[in-house]
């Protein structure tokens, strides 16, 4: 019996990650076809071919689904983030745009559902305040290391880069990516080392 323990929990784990995944591509779709208001539990486990059951087994409700979609969204960012940024330079290269750019691609209707701010805003405030968090480290950490004061506070660069991304994304998603992501990492970049005086003619 003992042996055939590791077995049933892969098992187990196959058979949780693949209800996980039906859930997360029917709520997707539904919120994206119809609006966040008009998704029941009901219509949402109908569509992923999953009981109710195995839904409340994995969220309370669809607002804890949408929470957890945002989170694993950014954890997969943070990562992506975490293997090209550099606390021992000045940053601006465009190397951590050009991950959310082209993280954005992969995860295109699952970023358009929470740019679009589905869920009355929740979502998109989520992940906002979430990479404001972490860019508004990044600055003090980088401003404290390399020995600089900023001229702005880190809160408020922060929150401008964040603000200023988010309906970048927004806009270049909607319209079918006008520009590849290494032409938006390369703007983004040129506007945070030049600033938008500079990147509209003057000099």
């Amino acid at each position: 019996m003992r042996g055939s323990q590791p077995g049933k929990g892969g098992q187990l784990d196959r058979r949780t990650r693949r209800s996980q995944r039906q859930l997360r591509t029917a709520f997707i779709q539904m919120v994206l076809d119809n609006g966040y208001h008009t998704v029941t539990i009901e219509e949402l486990t109908e569509r992923a071919d999953v009981g109710r059951t195995t839904f409340y087994a994995h969220y309370k409700d669809k607002e804890d689904l949408l929470a957890h979609l945002v989170t694993e969204l950014a954890e997969e960012l943070r990562n992506r983030i975490d293997e090209v940024q550099t606390l021992d330079s000045v940053g601006f290269t465009g190397d951590v745009f050009r991950q959310v750019f082209q993280h954005a691609l992969e995860e295109r209707e699952l970023y358009l559902l929470i740019l679009r701010g589905e869920g009355d805003g929740r979502a998109l405030r989520q992940f906002i305040d979430g990479y404001c968090r972490r860019s508004e480290k990044t600055y003090r950490a980088r401003a404290e290391k390399l020995g600089v004061e900023p001229r702005l506070p880190a809160e408020l660069l922060a929150r401008s880069v964040a603000g200023e991304l988010s309906s970048l994304l927004f806009w270049w998603l909607e319209n079918d990516q006008p520009y590849s992501v290494e032409e938006m990492s390369t703007m983004m970049r040129d506007l945070g080392r030049h600033g938008r005086f500079w990147c509209a003619g003057f000099s």
